[in-house]
């Protein structure tokens, strides 16, 4: 059983199981913004882990930083975000889901009973669910996996942008592979559970191997401590520092305390084909990888 993880989920308030699915990543080369400055990594309001709190909906954590042929900067989070169903609705293929346009706002030290402090905002610009919909998709597996999204930034936020993950680094390109059972994994959730105590949002775990019955659209994994409701969207990076997927449910069974994650190579190859987004393409890290656990 899966269920989603934004912080608009009755479980959150209700003590869901603190379990959850993430994802592995490929499409397109990977480079960085050929006209933005990035902001120093150490002092961008707007990286990879920052809250997401997307209009009527939850909150999540951003994941990888994007760009495009125009130069435009995107913010990605799970499509789930925008969602307006209950905890179990996972196939984004007829799940309620917020339009494109809708507001989504970056922030930083939020809670479960507190935004935080706005650091920025943008517009949601692309949603796997609404395209899937949109489209008419019909394969179950996509349907089922196809849990992602990207914000653009606004213009006067782009400044702050920087698409370092936060205490690892990176990411240094694009897993194309996928992932065997015991490779090491590395995330980075912001859950406003924590209460904003960033020296919790660092994690790191092990693969479990990728889901053979959906075609490597995802990966179960252990990671300490598990993905919570609020880390949905967060990115993951293999041991090599490569992107990896997207956090996407928390699984109940059959691995309790597993998490499971969309394969990003996947996920971003769909946006590519199908988002109406020239060049789209992820942006490397400013900062080495270091895998210090």
């Amino acid at each position: 059983m899966y269920m989603r993880t934004s912080t608009k989920l009755l479980a959150v308030a209700s003590g869901l199981a603190l379990t959850g699915a993430l994802g592995a990543a490929v499409g397109g080369p990977a480079t960085a913004a050929p006209v933005t400055a990035w902001a120093p990594a150490a002092s961008a309001a707007i990286t990879p882990g920052v809250q997401t709190n997307t209009e009527g909906s939850g909150q999540c954590t951003a994941n990888f930083v994007f760009t495009d042929a125009a130069g435009s900067v995107y913010v990605g989070q799970a499509a789930h975000c925008s969602g307006l169903g209950e905890a179990t609705d996972t196939n984004g293929c007829d799940a309620g889901t917020l339009p494109l346009g809708t507001r989504v706002t970056f922030n930083r030290n939020g809670s479960i009973v507190s935004a935080g402090t706005q650091v920025g905002a943008g517009t949601l610009a692309y949603s796997s669910w609404n395209t899937m919909q949109a489209r008419g998709e019909t394969d179950a597996t996509t349907c089922a996996c196809n849990d992602f999204a990207l914000v653009e930034v606004d213009a006067a936020d782009v400044g702050e942008v920087n698409p370092s993950i936060p205490f690892w680094g990176g990411p240094v390109g694009i897993n194309t592979s996928g992932t065997t059972a015991g490779d090491r994994v590395h995330s980075f959730g912001n859950s406003g559970l924590r209460g904003g105590v960033e020296q919790l949002s660092p994690k790191t775990g092990i693969s479990l191997g990728q889901d053979a019955a959906d075609n490597g659209w995802t990966h179960p994994l252990y990671t300490v401590t598990p993905g919570i409701p609020g880390d949905s969207g967060s990115a993951f990076l293999d041991g090599s520092g490569n992107a990896l997927g997207t956090l996407s449910t928390l699984g109940l069974a059959p691995l309790p305390a597993s998490n499971n994650i969309g394969d990003l190579s996947r996920e971003l190859a769909y946006a590519q084909q199908h988002a109406g987004i020239a060049g789209l393409r992820l942006v490397l890290g400013t900062e080495p990888f270091t895998p210090v656990l």
